[in-house]
C-alpha cells in the first residue's frame, strides 16, 4: 500500500461523516415541519371541541332558564345544577356531564354571572389567540367574536 492510498481513504471517511450530518439536518428540518403541522392540527381540533362544548353549555343553560317553574325565571347557581335539575319532581338533565375546558390544563371554565348571581354562560380561561377568524353564532343569535379564547363567551340571554 502506498502512502497516497491511505490519504484517499481518510478523505472518503470525512465525506461520509459530512454526508451523515447533512442527512441528519434534513431529517431534523422535516421532523420540525411535521411537528408544527401536527401542533396546528391539534390546536384546531381543540378549538372545535371548545366551540362544541361551549355551545352545549349555552343550550343547557337556555333549557334550564326556559323550563324554570314559576314566574321569575332563574339561571343555574352552579354548573352541576345542569346535570340534575332538582326543581322538578322527576329527573331533568340539561347536560350529561360537566365538561372540561379543552384548552386549559385544569379544565376549569370561567363563568358569566347574571344579575341574580346565576350562571348565564361560560368561557375558556385560555389566553391563547384564536385560529378561527370568522365570528360564531351563539344560542340566541348573538355573534361570538374575539382575538383570544377567553373573549369567546357562550352565553344565553333572555330575549327582551
Amino acid at each position: 500500500m502506498c502512502p497516497g492510498d491511505r490519504n484517499v481513504e481518510h478523505r472518503q471517511s470525512g465525506f461520509t461523516y459530512v454526508a451523515m450530518l447533512f442527512a441528519l439536518v434534513i431529517f431534523g428540518i422535516g421532523l420540525a415541519a411535521i411537528g408544527e403541522s401536527w401542533s396546528a392540527a391539534s390546536r384546531r381540533e381543540k378549538e372545535e371541541e371548545l366551540i362544541s362544548i361551549g355551545s352545549a353549555y349555552a343550550h343547557a343553560i337556555a333549557a334550564y332558564y326556559v323550563q324554570s317553574p314559576g314566574t321569575p325565571k332563574s339561571y343555574p347557581q352552579h354548573l352541576e345544577d345542569l346535570l340534575e335539575d332538582k326543581r322538578f319532581v322527576g329527573v331533568v338533565r340539561h347536560l350529561r356531564k360537566v365538561y372540561r375546558d379543552p384548552l386549559t390544563r385544569d379544565g376549569k371554565w370561567g363563568v358569566v354571572r347574571a344579575s341574580d348571581g346565576g350562571i348565564m354562560g361560560v368561557y375558556s380561561l385560555s389566553e391563547m389567540e384564536v385560529l378561527r377568524k370568522r365570528p360564531l353564532t351563539s344560542v340566541n343569535g348573538v355573534m361570538i367574536t374575539g382575538t383570544r379564547y377567553s373573549d369567546w363567551k357562550f352565553v344565553y340571554k333572555e330575549k327582551q
